[in-house]
């Protein structure tokens, strides 16, 4: 029996579920029956203390790998250990994060899957630019301790310049203070938002999408799930692909590859969702070459 713990993060993200079945399925097909491979799951709060206390606990279990979740899962692992492999998912531009050496040769134990490279934080503010030209503040949500933040920061400010726009972070930890910066950044025209990828996403996704349409911001999210719910517009990956993807790491693994040697994956392609019901709440008309350029169109 081989045991993999997985350290997933927050379980009230809609689409969470769907990945971690997604991995067990793909490593069924694998030839990881129950009966071989038993996997643990460990849910967490998403900020960086709980997700340590979570980390001890799955090394406790002496997993023969571990599959994290998003940075702050991976970086605490990291941390904690250099013998156990390690296949991260979620996680952007683990260079430069420090994660890891290389995309090529991560070295030491882990290796994983990108989702979004730091420099995606100018795409994201672009699309928002195009489908909301008149938006010349933007306020990026994100939590604060998310390793990715001064990243996505640094691009967008690099191409809010030239599109005219001034973006300011909104570090948030909770629903309280999500409702107070969107609030108060609200109180002045011409502004938009950018939902990074963070654990405040996922806990707090109606309480945004109801801000956001409320006090007629048009914002841009990460992931497809965010549009579903009744956001404007999600540029972003297949998370549940990536799921499957996960899992044939694992098995090479298992099988007696060493992580060292599995280069990093990026993602192979990005989802533009757009929700038209929203955007004429908002009063948008959606750019003829937007539209057409969207993998998935809600109406």
């Amino acid at each position: 029996m081989r045991r993999i713990g997985v350290l997933m993060g927050i379980e009230s993200d809609p689409d969470a579920r769907t990945r971690v079945a997604a991995f067990r399925q793909r490593l069924r097909e694998l030839g990881w029956s129950e009966e071989r491979a038993r996997i643990e799951v460990i849910w967490g709060a998403g900020d960086a203390e709980h997700v340590a206390a979570d980390a001890a606990d799955l090394l406790r279990q002496s997993p023969d790998v571990i599959v994290t979740n998003g940075p702050i899962p991976t970086t605490q692992i990291k941390k904690a250990t250099y013998a156990i492999p390690v296949v991260f998912v979620q996680v952007p531009d683990p260079v430069d994060l420090g994660i890891v050496t290389s995309i090529a040769r991560p070295a030491q134990n882990i290796t994983g899957f990108m989702h979004f490279e730091l420099a995606f934080g100018a795409k994201w503010l672009e699309v928002l630019k195009e489908i909301a030209p008149q938006v010349r503040r933007v306020l990026a949500v994100s939590h604060p301790d998310h390793p990715g933040l001064p990243g996505f920061m640094r691009s967008m400010a690099e191409a809010g310049s030239p599109l005219g726009v001034d973006v300011t972070p909104a570090g948030v930890r909770n629903a309280a203070e999500v409702e107070t910066r969107i609030e108060d950044f609200a109180r002045a025209p011409e502004g938009g938002l950018i939902v990074l990828p963070s654990p405040i996403a996922p806990v707090n996704r109606d309480l945004i999408v109801a801000l956001a349409a409320r006090r007629r911001l048009p914002t841009v999210y990460p992931f497809r799930w965010m549009t579903v719910y009744g956001g404007l517009l999600s540029y972003g990956i297949d998370t549940v692909d990536l799921y499957r993807r996960t899992a044939s790491y694992v098995d090479r693994i298992l099988k007696g590859e060493k992580p060292a040697d599995l280069p990093v994956q990026a993602p192979t392609k990005y989802e533009l969702v757009i929700n038209l019901k929203t955007a004429k709440a908002l009063g948008l008309e959606v750019p003829p070459t937007l539209l057409a350029r969207a993998d998935e169109v809600i109406e």
